[in-house]
C-alpha cells in the first residue's frame, strides 16, 4: 500500500492530468464540431468530391475515438480521486490486495492489480 506521502504526491499528480485531459476534451470537442459544420464545404454534408468526403469522414470518426479515450481515461481519473477520497485508493477493485506502488505511480488510476488486470484481459 502506498504511504501518505506517497498518496499526496499521487493525488497531485491525478489533479494535474484530471485538469489536462478536461482541456483536451474541449478542444477535442471543438475540432469534431468544426469538422462536421465544415463537412461538405458547408452545403449541408453533401460533398462535390468523394475523397473530401471520405477525408473528412475518416477525420471526424478518428476525432470521436480520440475523444472517448480522453473521456473514459477523464473517467478512470475521477475514479481514482473519489476511491483517495473514501480511503479505498491503492486496493484492488476486484480482490482488495494492495495495487503494488511501482503500478500506481506509473499509472496512479489503476483500480485493478496486475494480476487481476492480466486475468481481465485475458477474457
Amino acid at each position: 500500500m502506498t504511504s501518505v506521502v506517497d498518496k499526496t504526491a499521487l493525488r497531485e499528480k491525478l489533479e494535474q492530468e484530471h485538469a489536462e485531459l478536461l482541456l483536451h476534451i474541449g478542444r477535442m470537442e471543438q475540432i469534431t464540431e468544426e469538422l462536421r459544420s465544415n463537412r461538405g464545404g458547408g452545403d449541408g454534408g453533401i460533398s462535390n468530391h468523394m475523397a473530401e468526403g471520405a477525408s473528412s469522414t475518416f477525420d471526424q470518426e478518428r476525432n470521436l475515438a480520440l475523444l472517448e479515450n480522453l473521456q473514459r481515461t477523464w473517467e478512470q481519473v475521477e475514479s481514482a480521486l473519489k476511491r483517495m477520497d473514501d480511503g479505498t485508493y491503492g486496493l484492488c477493485r476486484a480482490c482488495g490486495q494492495p495495487i503494488d506502488r511501482a503500478r500506481l505511480q506509473a499509472l496512479p488510476y489503476a483500480a485493478l492489480c496486475l494480476d487481476c488486470q492480466s486475468r481481465l484481459e485475458e477474457r
